[in-house]
């Protein structure tokens, strides 16, 4: 099965996120590689249109993400959206850690790790990003085995709190190169290929976390499924997928693919 994901940030208003819901539904409904089970996908609209958002992909067989939440279940904090509350409008997974939410909103590892838990006990399922934030200087396996070596120690430490508190479960990770997000390309095929193979074999030594996945983001589009001749799993896509006809494009690739 292939994964197709989507995140709408903040690109878009409250209206034409309903209307782009209701057509990515529509074609979910009738499209064969999701009514086969060969692809699945999920959509990361804003808080303010999850609800609605889930009532138009009923039926449809699209699951339902969050881009963040609060690492506490309740209390006083003004402006957080809780785990508990996400899992009670029934969203199905939540994005955790991505680059914008370090850069721009200062999140740590601490705070990551934080929210995964919130997460895992909250029965969401994470979505974990990572990714090394330098563009490799040379093409070279020495390069893709340093890729390797950051990205599993952040999946490690984002995974750290739940480890400690012995509330895991499976998971999606989300692998973007910090340096491909929002660029005109994504990372060279081979390098996809061969860390989100590493990235499986790591999660794969934790039986706890049996039935997770790995995508690959960072300006993911049409093609780089088919270049990855059956061993990408999946995609996570951003701006590409603005036009629900280009998410169909991409089913087709999965239905091609076979």
């Amino acid at each position: 099965m292939t994964t197709i994901g989507i995140s709408l940030k903040t690109y878009f208003s409250h209206a034409r996120t309903l209307a782009w819901a209701g057509a990515v539904a529509d074609i979910a409904r009738r499209h064969p590689a999701v009514l086969s089970g060969a692809a699945t996908l999920f959509v990361a609209p804003t808080f303010p249109a999850l609800v609605p958002v889930r009532d138009l992909l009923a039926g449809s067989g699209v699951q339902l993400a969050a881009q963040d939440l609060g690492w506490a279940d309740d209390g006083p904090f003004t402006g957080e959206v809780s785990g508990a509350e996400l899992h009670e409008i029934g969203v199905d997974l939540v994005e955790i850690g991505h680059a914008e939410r370090r850069a721009l909103f200062h999140e740590t590892d601490a705070v990551v790790a934080a929210k995964v838990h919130a997460a895992f006990r909250n029965h969401l399922r994470p979505l974990v990003c990572v990714g090394e934030t330098t563009r490799p200087s040379r093409a070279d396996d020495a390069a893709t085995d340093d890729a390797v070596s950051d990205v599993t120690a952040q999946l490690d430490r984002a995974l750290s709190e739940s480890d400690a508190a012995g509330v895991t479960g499976p998971l999606t990770v989300a692998y973007e190169p910090v340096w491909a997000i929002g660029a005109a390309e994504p990372a060279p095929d081979a390098h996809v290929v061969t860390v989100l193979d590493r990235l499986a074999a790591h999660l794969a030594t934790r039986p706890e976390l049996a039935g997770s996945t790995v995508l690959y983001g960072g300006s993911a589009g049409p093609g780089l499924l088919t270049r990855g001749h059956g061993r990408i799993g999946g995609l996570f896509l951003g701006r590409f997928a603005h036009d629900p006809a280009a998410v169909e494009q991409v089913l087709d690739e999965v239905l091609a693919l076979g």
